[in-house]
């Protein structure tokens, strides 16, 4: 039984922390005081469950035991702020009792996961806080986790953490979803912060592993959070569609020995069908709304891709434009850049080179190993090796992966060979 109510207690952690913490702020107006209440609980079940059994619903006990532990805060602080009229009109509803009806009655209380996500994505933060604070809030995960994640010390998330707990209560910035007039920018931040997480699972930054598996799954989750809470929303219904796409082909992009394997010469009987048919779906839904944004390309973008049985197939013309239309609403020198590779697949390679050649006078480009990797590959293609394989160096001397940097010098061998 102790493994059972271990094993129980870490789920119900992973799939509902996010929805209980929120409402625990919600009713506290503290993220400290939330994050004690639900670590108390937890321990609770874990001391109890195995003795007493597994309740017939652990989510709804651990929150209803979570809010006993912020009313008995209040009661030993003997406080009368604000917010404690708030603790004990939510006592009322029975969530004093251990009995079962009332751990439900608790679960059927508003989600307030909206408001949260949004204050964790608050401008205000700056994204190297909203990060990491959304992973701990709404994802659950431990300072320990994602530090091991993004390659950074424990001690400078938990400074992060802690700094963006201070603004959010030294600032004022309040607990709820923004007005209809700044809903737009606000939900843009948002959307953004969740990439960004998906983005470092995708392809790390750094270190010797390309993919980190938890944090593209953990992304996803947070953007069908976000799909459930505001369904209407076509750009959230692009982002997940984005990300189902690009994660449904993780299994393929590398080798057995742990290396990578381009879009190209993937296997694709790898590719994880469900994901793609789900994520087509979603961005036929989504492009259906007539609302067209950014992420919603993209996942066109991606949904090319998906629908091609081979890289033969693969119908570049129509990406090139895609990108187009993206470089429109969402210019970007890296929009560019990827709108000129599309268009040396589709209309020449001397076309496409000539596009890449004229985003080079761009600094950022100069500093950027991915415009120094695709002029190398198109090189590579006219048979233009010299050229190519400096390129390829530089690329390497800029790329921080060394799963990215070992393929690159791979290009390089297989060039040098012929």
């Amino acid at each position: 039984m102790n493994a059972d109510a271990k094993s129980v207690a870490e789920s119900v952690f992973r799939q509902e922390s996010g929805r209980i913490i929120a409402t625990l702020i919600r009713i506290s107006g503290s993220f400290d005081r939330a994050e004690e209440a639900m670590q108390d609980a937890f321990a609770s079940a874990l001391a109890s469950w195995p003795e007493t059994g597994l309740p017939p619903n652990p989510g709804a006990w651990i929150a209803a035991a979570a809010h006993r532990k912020l009313i008995d805060q209040s009661r030993r602080e003997k406080t009368r702020r604000e917010k404690q009229d708030s603790l004990h009109y939510e006592a009322q509803m029975r969530s004093v009792s251990t009995s079962s009806d009332s751990d439900d009655a608790f679960m059927h209380f508003p989600d307030d996961r909206l408001r949260l996500i949004f204050t964790c994505c608050h401008p205000a933060l700056g994204q190297e806080s909203q990060i990491p604070l959304t992973l701990k809030t709404l994802g659950g995960l431990t300072t320990s986790e994602i530090a091991k994640a993004f390659l950074i010390a424990e001690t400078t998330v938990a400074q992060r953490i802690v700094r963006a707990k201070r603004k959010i209560e030294e600032a004022g910035i309040p607990y709820e979803v923004p007005s209809p007039d700044r809903l737009p920018e606000r939900l843009a931040s948002v959307q953004a912060v969740i990439y960004l997480i998906f983005n470092e699972g995708y392809l790390a930054t750094a270190g010797d592993q390309l993919i980190r598996t938890d944090l593209c799954t953990e992304a996803i989750r947070l953007a069908r959070v976000l799909c459930e809470l505001l369904p209407n929303e076509p750009e959230n219904l692009g982002l997940l569609a984005l990300m189902l796409l690009h994660d449904s082909r993780r299994d393929a992009r590398l080798s057995r020995a742990g290396e990578l394997i381009t879009l190209e010469e993937q296997d694709r009987s790898l590719w994880h069908r469900g994901q793609i048919y789900e994520g087509l779906k979603l961005v036929e839904q989504a492009l259906r709304a007539g609302a067209i944004g950014p992420f919603q390309l993209q996942a066109a973008i991606a949904a090319v891709h998906a629908e091609a049985k081979t890289a033969g197939e693969t119908d570049w013309r129509q990406i090139a434009g895609l990108y187009e239309e993206l470089e429109k609403c969402h210019p970007s020198a890296v929009v560019s850049l990827n709108h000129a590779v599309a268009v040396a697949m589709s209309d020449g390679l001397e076309k496409g080179l000539t596009l890449i050649d004229q985003l080079g006078s761009e600094a950022e480009m100069e500093s950027y190993y991915l415009y120094h990797g695709a002029r190398a590959d198109i090189l590579r293609r006219m048979n233009r090796h010299d050229e190519a394989v400096q390129e390829y160096r530089q690329a390497i001397a800029l790329t921080t992966n060394s799963v990215e940097q070992a393929y690159l010098r791979r290009r390089i061998g297989e060039i040098s060979s012929r």
